[in-house]
Order: structure tokens, then sequence, then C-alpha cells
């Protein structure tokens, strides 16, 4: 005999079946996101557009882990770090590390504390800065320190001041465990453990005194060293020996090698332009002197002053594939670009700055230069296309600033303060070209 229940059960089985398959005859008319298909046509009488996420990953580089955490493209800027050559105050920005995103139009991020400096001091101007990839540390100079900041926590990971004589600007090794530092315009260069910040020894340089501005092979064995004097020293990073010298026109100020190292650019004192030396022979092989209406007369009447370290050119950098030479004129307040892809560099054209540039540093993938103008410049078109502003808005005339590029807080790629070619952009552009001519 049939119970009540056993009556419904029937029934209720087949009800729930029928509910169970709408859904499903359901979700082939809608989108993914739920939405029917009749209201998902952007039409006058019912307009439409697709959801967006609230979910920050999906408008940009994804990670494997971390709401909102992404790829980021970013500048720092340490301060005080330039005054424009003399045009504005260094102290103008206040002090710190000021970090801009360049995917977002170089927009305000943070500003990293670094020293503590009393209202009633000057601060320290920097002198230089450098990173490192396998570190994941920012290195900052001054004339009395040397410091490094972990770039995954923002904080301070050690200082040094070491024999009382540091220092001037640092470079990176490539596998980033080297650094490279001036000392405070003494005659060496210290070699010290970049992940502890423990000196390994020094490179003496008897005719290169006053340690400033330097450059490291692509290599990291070869360093070029060169003092505010005439004599540049050339030293090998791994025995820390100095192993020849190169001697200028006049005081080196600036300068850049080229991605073998082979060639050194150098703006000199009294020349709105660059010498060009053999680094083999050790003899300079070329002057490049941009034309005489626009410096000679000027640069010579003794009662005009010019801002920029007291030189027609303070500022030289090498786009990364080494067709141009770019060099600042602090006579006409620009930048000159020079055609390289010929025996002789050739001035091609000239752009102007919004104030006096001291410093060239190209970015990454060859996109921007940045200068010390404040200045952010598209390379292709050589337009500005930004300025680097701090959290108030003002302008920042810093000479010492690098493009880096993170991946879920790890440093992934940098570039050296030094606009110098780098390796794997020239052999792009050279079988580029090799293809082209194979192909006419």
């Amino acid at each position: 005999m049939l119970r009540l229940s056993q009556l419904f059960a029937a029934p209720a089985a087949c009800a729930l079946l029928l509910c169970a398959g709408a859904p499903t005859a359901a979700a082939q008319q809608t989108t993914k996101d739920g939405v029917r298909l009749e209201n998902a046509i952007n039409t006058p009488e019912r307009p439409y557009r697709q959801a967006g996420s609230s979910d920050p990953r999906d408008s940009g580089p994804h990670v494997a882990k971390g709401f909102g955490k992404r790829d980021r493209r970013l500048i720092y800027v340490a301060l005080p770090g330039g005054s424009a050559g003399g045009q504005f105050s260094s102290e103008m920005n206040g002090v710190g590390i000021v970090v801009l995103d360049v995917d977002r139009h170089f927009e305000f991020v943070k500003r990293i504390p670094t020293w503590n400096v009393p209202a009633s001091i000057s601060p320290e101007e920097v002198s230089g800065v450098a990173a490192s990839v396998a570190t994941n540390m920012f290195y900052i100079a001054t004339r009395g320190r040397l410091a490094a900041f972990n770039l995954g926590a923002d904080q301070k990971a050690w200082e040094n001041t070491y024999d009382g004589m540091c220092c001037e600007r640092p470079e990176v090794t490539p596998d980033g465990k080297t650094l490279v530092v001036g000392s405070d315009l003494k005659d060496f260069w210290y070699v010290i453990d970049a992940q502890s910040g423990t000196l390994k020894g020094k490179i003496q340089a008897p005719k290169s005194m006053f340690a400033h501005n330097m450059a490291l092979s692509a290599d990291g064995k070869t360093v070029f060293m060169a003092p505010n004097g005439v004599t540049m020293t050339v030293g090998d990073v791994p025995s820390m020996k100095a192993i020849k010298t190169i001697t200028f026109s006049d005081h080196v100020r600036p300068f850049v090698i080229n991605h073998d190292a082979t060639r050194v650019y150098a703006n000199l004192n009294n020349l709105l332009g660059f010498e060009i030396a053999d680094v083999k022979t050790g003899e300079v092989i070329k002057r490049i002197e941009a034309p005489d209406a626009m410096w000679k007369r000027q640069w010579g009447d003794l009662s005009k002053r010019f801002y920029g370290h007291g030189c027609p050119s303070h500022g030289i950098a090498m786009t990364p594939d080494e067709s141009e030479i770019w060099v600042v004129d602090n006579i006409n307040y620009g930048v000159l670009v020079y055609d390289n892809t010929g025996e002789w560099p050739v001035l091609k054209m000239t752009f102007p700055t919004t104030a006096s540039a001291d410093w060239i540093t190209m970015g990454l993938n060859g996109q921007y230069a940045f200068l010390s103008s404040g200045d952010v410049v598209e390379l292709k078109t050589k337009k500005i296309v930004a300025q680097m502003k701090d959290e108030y808005g003002k302008p920042m005339h810093s000479e010492k600033y690098l493009e880096m590029s993170f991946s879920n807080g790890k440093l992934t790629r940098t570039v050296s303060q030094f606009g110098e070619g780098r390796p794997e952009a020239v052999r792009m552009r050279l079988s580029a070209l090799g293809k082209a001519t194979a192909s006419k």
C-alpha cells in the first residue's frame, strides 16, 4: 500500500529536475557576468557598457599573489640633488627620496625619509645614486657617507662613512654585488660589498686627484675614474689596480663610455661639445664643437653669467643603442642632439629645456630621457612630455635619479645614472641595419 508521501515523491522529483534545468537554459542567454543578452546590447534607447572590475590587477600586469600588487615602473629622485646649476635652491624640495609613477604620467607616489637633518643645518647634497637587482637596494652617496635602502621595505639597510673621506658617485657591477664609489674629492675610489657595505679595498689613482665622475664597463671589469682635472684614470676592478690614464685638453666634466668601453665621450670646461678618446691608445682622437655662433662670443664675454657648473656643457648621454649623443647646452639652455651613426658625431638638432639642465639619464627601453631641469623628454620626438615634481607640485632639479621596474615589490630592471651605450640595444640596432641593407 502506497503511503501519501510516496504519492508526491515522483511529481516533486520531476519538478526538481525541471527547476535544475532552468538555470542552465537561462545561462545560455546571458553574458559571462550574468547580464541577459538582450540587455547587453548598446542601443540609443538602452546604452550599455561592459562592467568594470573592482580588482586593480585586472587593469595592469598580473602577479601571482597579493591584492593590488602588480608590476610598477617608477622614478626614484634623491634630494637634495642639484640646483639647475645655481638657478634654484638645492633645498627647495626638501630631503628624502621622492618616488614617481612613470605609467601614471609621473604622478607622485611617496617620499621615503633618508636623514633627519636639523633645520639649523643645511642638508648635505646627494652626490650620486645607484641600484642593484641582486640586493634589491637603492644606494645614495653624499660627501660624507654612503647608505643603502631596502626597496622591499623602503627602509635604510646600512650606512657607512668609511675612513671619513667618502663619497662621490657610485656605480654597481652587473652582478649587483659590488659598488665602485668615488672618494670625496681625493685620489682614490672605494670598492665595496653591495650587500653589507663592507669595504673590499681601494683603487688608487694618484694622477686623478679630486675624484668626481666615473663610468663602469658593461662587464663590470673596467672603471673610468675622472677628477675635476684633465687626467682620467682607467682601473681594473677585480685587481683594484690602475692600468692607464687618458689626458684631455681641459678639466673633465660629465662623460660617458660606449657599449664595449672602447671610447670615452667627455664634456670639458670651456667647450660646448665634447672630446672623444680611444681607450686602447689612451689618446684623444676627436674634438666635437658646437657651431661657433652658438657659444664662443657669449662664453668669451666674462661679464655674462651662465648657470651650469661653470662650463658650457655639463651633461652628456648616449641613447641606449648609441645612435644619438645628447649634450647639455648651458649657454642657450637646451640640449644638442648629435647623430652618432657615422664615422664621427654630427649635430642634427637642438631643443630647449625649461631650466638649466646639468645632467641627462636615459630611462628604460629607450623611451624617455630625464633631465635635471626636471624635464621628461620622449626620445623619439624630442618633446618634453612631463616634469618631475614633488608632492607639492614643485619641479625637482636633482641630478640624482633612476628609472626602475618592479614586480611584486622586487626590483627587476634599472639603469645607470650615466647615459652609456648598452650592448643589447646596440646589437639590435646593428642587426636591424644589417637586415635592411641586405633587403636592398
